[in-house]
C-alpha cells in the first residue's frame, strides 16, 4: 500500500465528476418526486393558491443523461482501483466521501427535525407532506448508507451490483409513476397548450377592458382592439385559427377557445392561470370548446359613467 500516493489529473476528475454526477441525480430526483406529489396531493390554502402544470420534463432529463454518467465513472474509478488498490485511500477520494456523508446525514436529520416540528407545533401532516418527507429519508439514507459501506470497505462487486439494480428500480420507478400522474410527454404538450391559451385569453380581456376605459364603449372584434396596439395574441397556437370574442351586451362578452384537456386534478380546482379572487375570473375550463363569460363595471370607468 502506499498511503502517500499522489493525486493525478485523471483521479482528480473521475471523483469530482462522479461527485457532481451523483448529486445532480439526487437532487433532480427529488425535484421529481416533489412535483409529483404536488401535482397527486395539491394543497390548498384557502382557495387563494396558484396551481400551475408541474413538469417533469427537467428533472427527467436530467436524470436520464447523468445517471449513466454517474455509473460510467464509478465503473471506471472501481477499475482503476483492482489494477492499483492503493488509489481507495486517495485523499481527494476520502474528502468527497465525507462529505457526501456529512451532507446526506444532515439532510436526513433536518428532514426528520421538519416532521417532529410539524407535529408538536400541531400542523397538519398531509399526505402530500409526508410523502415528501418520506421521500427525501429514503434518498438521503440510501446515499448515507452506501457512503457508509463504502468506506468501512464493506462493498465488494456483487453488493456493489445489488445497489445499482435498487437505485435503477427507484429511479424507473419514480419516472414511471410521474408519467401516470401528469401524463405522457404528449399530453404534457397538450396541458401546455392549454396554459398559453388561457394566457391569451387573459391578455385579450385586459386588452378589452383597457380598450373600454378609452372609449366608454366595447370593441365590435378584433381589428378594433387591433386599432390601439395592445399587442395581443388572437390566434390560437395549436390550430391557427383566431380565438373567439363575442359581444353579449354593453358591458358583456365572451372569450372563446378549444382546450384538449380539463383544468381540474382529483376533484379540486387547478386553473391553469390565477384563479378568483385575482381579477374575480376563474380561469378552469372543461376539455373541448369553452367560453368564459366577462363583464365591465362601468362604474370603475367614472369618465363614461352614465349621469344620472
Amino acid at each position: 500500500m502506499e498511503p502517500n500516493k499522489k493525486v493525478n489529473v485523471k483521479d482528480l476528475f473521475l471523483n469530482l465528476g462522479a461527485i457532481v454526477a451523483l448529486y445532480t441525480v439526487v437532487i433532480n430526483l427529488i425535484n421529481l418526486l416533489f412535483a409529483v406529489i404536488n401535482s397527486a396531493y395539491p394543497q390548498i390554502n384557502n382557495g387563494y393558491n396558484y396551481y400551475g402544470s408541474q413538469s417533469i420534463s427537467w428533472p427527467v432529463a436530467i436524470i436520464i443523461i447523468f445517471l449513466p454518467i454517474y455509473i460510467f465513472l464509478m465503473w471506471l474509478l472501481e477499475k482503476g482501483y483492482k489494477i492499483e488498490p492503493e488509489r481507495r485511500n486517495l485523499g481527494i477520494r476520502k474528502w468527497l466521501s465525507y462529505i457526501t456523508l456529512f451532507l446526506a446525514g444532515l439532510a436526513t436529520a433536518v428532514d426528520l427535525v421538519t416532521v417532529l416540528y410539524y407535529f408538536l407545533d400541531g400542523q397538519d401532516l398531509t399526505t402530500g407532506f409526508l410523502l415528501k418527507v418520506l421521500s427525501v429519508l429514503i434518498v438521503a439514507l440510501g446515499v448515507f448508507m452506501y457512503y457508509i459501506s463504502d468506506i468501512r470497505g464493506k462493498l465488494n462487486s456483487s453488493s456493489r451490483k445489488i445497489w445499482s439494480i435498487v437505485t435503477f428500480i427507484v429511479i424507473v420507478s419514480s419516472i414511471l409513476w410521474g408519467f401516470s400522474v401528469l401524463g405522457s410527454p404528449r399530453s404534457q404538450r397538450l396541458v401546455k397548450y392549454d396554459e398559453v391559451k388561457v394566457m391569451d385569453l387573459q391578455n385579450i380581456t385586459n386588452a378589452i377592458q383597457s380598450y373600454y376605459s378609452v372609449n366608454g364603449n366595447l370593441p365590435k372584434d378584433f381589428v378594433e382592439i387591433s386599432t390601439l396596439n395592445y399587442g395581443v395574441k388572437q390566434i390560437d397556437p395549436q390550430t391557427q385559427k383566431p380565438y373567439e370574442y363575442i359581444v353579449k351586451s354593453a358591458t358583456k362578452f365572451d372569450v372563446c377557445a378549444d382546450f384538449n384537456k380539463e383544468s381540474m386534478n382529483n376533484g379540486r380546482e387547478m386553473s391553469l392561470a390565477f384563479p378568483a379572487p385575482y381579477g374575480g375570473t376563474s380561469w378552469t375550463h372543461p376539455a373541448g370548446r369553452h367560453c368564459f363569460s366577462q363583464s365591465i363595471d362601468p362604474n370603475m370607468y367614472t369618465k363614461f359613467a352614465p349621469v344620472r
